[in-house]
């Protein structure tokens, strides 16, 4: 049950227009775009190289906090999630149904950044099993808030406050503006937003080659604790 319906999320998401647009072209149009112009000053070495673990920290969160905010919270509107509730599914199944479809997204992003950043220049390093857990506890971390918002805010409000965020997140998170051209004090607290440390921990193993990024790995943890157990908490189904 639980794979049907993961395959049914699947099928959902990818024939969403707008979603697909999220998740997968406007990432790859920021890549292309920042990494063939010199518009912002991202240090020494291929541009690519800082591009392209930011890039895919924005997926993560595009697939993660904002599609699934979005969807969810208009299934709450329309009361699709209760009449998934009813049926021999459980709801801990539709979670987990859920939480595969955001990861099978999200390895499909990263095969298709990973080939246009390669096809650019792009020499990753590192450890993957590294990269793997800043994915997965970005993945809860956005998760978490996501679900949080889809749960507690009318379906509107959710598609505004979602695409906000991203947006902001986009401007602040580190992803394509380097956090080091920010004032000291800002920078200090931008560092510890989920978007920055993914994309921080993301660059320190891909671009510097560092074993296991270990402050990003702690705050992406303490994000996804949070943002879970408030989702368990708050989260309406109706």
């Amino acid at each position: 049950m639980i794979l049907a319906q993961t395959g049914y999320e699947l099928r959902t998401m990818l024939r969403n227009g707008e979603q697909l647009l999220l998740t997968m072209i406007i990432p790859v149009v920021l890549l292309t775009l920042f990494s063939a112009t010199s518009l912002l000053d991202l240090g020494p070495g291929r541009r690519v190289g800082f591009l392209a673990p930011g890039i895919l920290a924005l997926a993560v969160m595009s697939t993660a906090f904002t599609g699934q905010a979005i969807g969810t919270g208009f299934e709450r509107r329309y009361g699709v999630l209760k009449r998934l509730g009813a049926t021999p599914l459980p709801r801990t199944g539709l979670i987990a149904a859920k939480t595969l479809t955001v990861i099978a997204v999200e390895a499909l992003q990263a095969v298709v950044i990973s080939a246009v950043a390669l096809a650019l220049g792009w020499e990753p390093h590192g450890n993957p099993l590294a990269v793997v857990a800043l994915i997965l506890l970005g993945t809860a971390a956005f998760s978490g808030f996501g679900l949080l918002m889809a749960g507690t805010l009318r379906a509107e409000a959710t598609l505004a406050a979602a695409n906000f965020v991203y947006i902001l997140l986009l401007a602040v998170g580190g992803v394509v503006f380097p956090l080091d051209k920010f004032p000291s004090g800002a920078r200090s607290a931008l560092e510890l937003l989920p978007i920055s440390a993914l994309a921080e921990g993301l660059r320190q193993v891909l671009q510097h080659g560092a074993a296991l990024p270990g402050k990003p790995l702690l705050v992406l943890a303490l994000w996804a604790v949070a943002g879970l157990a408030l989702a368990a908490r708050f989260f309406k189904w109706e």
